[in-house]
């Protein structure tokens, strides 16, 4: 997804998105935030990456992956405006951001995409590959590049910092 396409997205927006992006829940973001502080090399390129924040299960047999469901987007809050600024475009998962994570898309001109949760069984027909890339001491929260398509994604903050929770 490029910065002209992430402009004209508005919070409520629906797509559906195809392409390569990143898993990464606590634990990966906690490493990736002290390689950031510490001036290290990350292990994956963030500039004009998305990061699904997801722990995907073992895969059953016969499939490309296991149930991938988002899960609750505000315990990655007080990581995501460093990575932000590394080049990061744009998040997937569940809920409200705080303020300051808000302020930070606005600022980056990123996006915030809101998948459906409960419904990890049904996601995984959208990912066409799966591979660990990143962390795998973490197991299912290590980082894994997943090339998806038509994964269905509603805009919860836009790159305007209009936010789907906020209150009128």
């Amino acid at each position: 997804m490029n910065d002209s396409q992430i402009k004209k997205l508005k919070a409520g927006d629906e797509i559906k998105l195809s392409g390569v992006i990143y898993t990464a829940r606590d634990q990966a973001h906690k490493r990736l935030a002290a390689a950031i502080k510490s001036g290290k090399r990350l292990p994956i390129d963030l500039k004009g990456a998305i990061i699904y924040y997801c722990g995907p299960t073992g895969k059953p047999g016969g499939k490309v992956i296991g149930s991938c469901g988002p899960t609750t987007s505000g315990r990655m809050d007080k990581f995501t405006p460093a990575l932000l600024k590394t080049g990061l475009k744009g998040m997937i998962g569940k809920g409200a951001r705080s303020k300051e994570v808000i302020d930070a898309i606005k600022r980056h001109k990123a996006v915030y995409f809101l998948a459906h949760a409960g419904c990890g069984a049904l996601i995984n027909k959208c990912v066409k590959k799966a591979k660990a890339v990143a962390f795998k001491d973490l197991g299912p929260e290590a980082i894994h590049k997943l090339e998806v398509k038509d994964f269905y994604l509603i805009v919860g903050v836009d790159s305007h910092g209009r936010d789907i929770y906020a209150k009128k």
